[in-house]
C-alpha cells in the first residue's frame, strides 16, 4: 500500500498528479512545511515536516515521501519515475530506453529549470517584480531558461510529448518544475511549441482535480 506524505502547496503535486492520473489507491497524509507555521511548537499544529513522526520517515525533514513496503522514497522525482514504473501504464516506460529518456528529462528539469524558474516565482510572489532589482533578478533568471527553453522547443516542434509520441510521466515532471516561471509575462511567448505542450498537460483532467486540491489547501 502507498502511504505518500506532503501537501498539495508542495513538491508533493507531482506525485500527486501523476496517482490522479493513474487512480492507484493510497493513503495521502498531509504534511505542511514547518516554515509555514507561525509556531511549529503550538500544541494544535498540523504534521509537519519538523514533527518527530514525520521526521521519523524522511530525517531531512522535506515533502514529498513516499512509503511503500518497506521502501521509503524522498525526492519527488524519484517517486513519480518509481509510480510511473510500477502502475502508470502508458505513463511509464516501454523500454530500456524509454525509462533512460524519462530519467534524462527529470534530470534535465532538476537541473536547468527549476531552479531559476523557482527563482521568478519567488521574487514575484514577494512582489519584487515591481522594484528594478526584483526586475533585474527575475530577467537574470529568465535568461538561464532560454537555453533549456531552447531544447524544450525544438523537441516539441515536431513531437507532442517528451517520450514515446505519448503523454508519460517526463511530461509530468518537467511541466511541474516549468509551471514556476509561467507567471513571467512574455518568456513562454518566445517558444510557442513548449507553451502549447504546458497548456496541453495542464488542460488534462488529472491535473486539474490535482490543481483543484491545491486551491482548496490553505496558501
Amino acid at each position: 500500500m502507498i502511504t505518500l506524505y506532503g501537501v498539495y502547496r508542495s513538491r508533493a503535486s507531482r506525485p500527486l498528479w501523476l496517482l490522479a492520473e493513474t487512480g492507484t489507491p493510497f493513503t495521502h497524509v498531509p504534511v505542511i512545511q514547518s516554515y509555514r507555521l507561525a509556531d511549529p511548537k503550538a500544541a494544535d499544529a498540523p504534521l509537519h515536516t519538523a514533527s518527530p513522526a514525520f521526521l521519523a520517515v524522511n530525517p531531512q525533514a522535506q515533502i514529498p515521501a513516499l512509503v511503500e513496503d518497506g521502501l521509503v522514497l524522498t525526492e519527488s522525482l524519484a517517486i513519480t519515475l518509481h509510480l510511473a514504473r510500477r502502475y502508470g501504464g502508458s505513463l511509464g516506460p516501454a523500454s530500456d530506453a524509454e525509462a533512460a529518456l524519462m530519467e534524462q528529462w527529470a534530470l534535465f528539469a532538476a537541473t536547468g529549470v527549476e531552479a531559476p524558474a523557482l527563482e521568478i516565482l519567488y521574487t514575484q510572489g514577494d512582489g519584487g517584480d515591481k522594484t528594478p532589482e526584483g526586475q533585474a533578478l527575475i530577467a537574470v533568471n529568465a535568461e538561464k531558461l532560454r537555453r533549456p527553453l531552447a531544447r524544450l522547443q525544438g523537441h516539441l516542434a515536431a513531437h507532442d510529448w517528451l517520450v514515446g509520441d505519448r503523454f508519460t510521466v517526463a511530461d509530468i515532471n518537467t511541466a511541474e518544475c516549468l509551471r514556476y516561471a509561467q507567471g513571467h509575462p512574455s518568456l513562454l511567448g518566445e517558444f510557442p511549441a513548449v507553451k502549447a505542450w504546458l497548456e496541453r498537460c495542464q488542460a488534462r483532467p488529472a491535473f486539474q482535480a490535482m490543481w483543484a486540491a491545491r486551491l482548496a489547501e490553505p496558501a
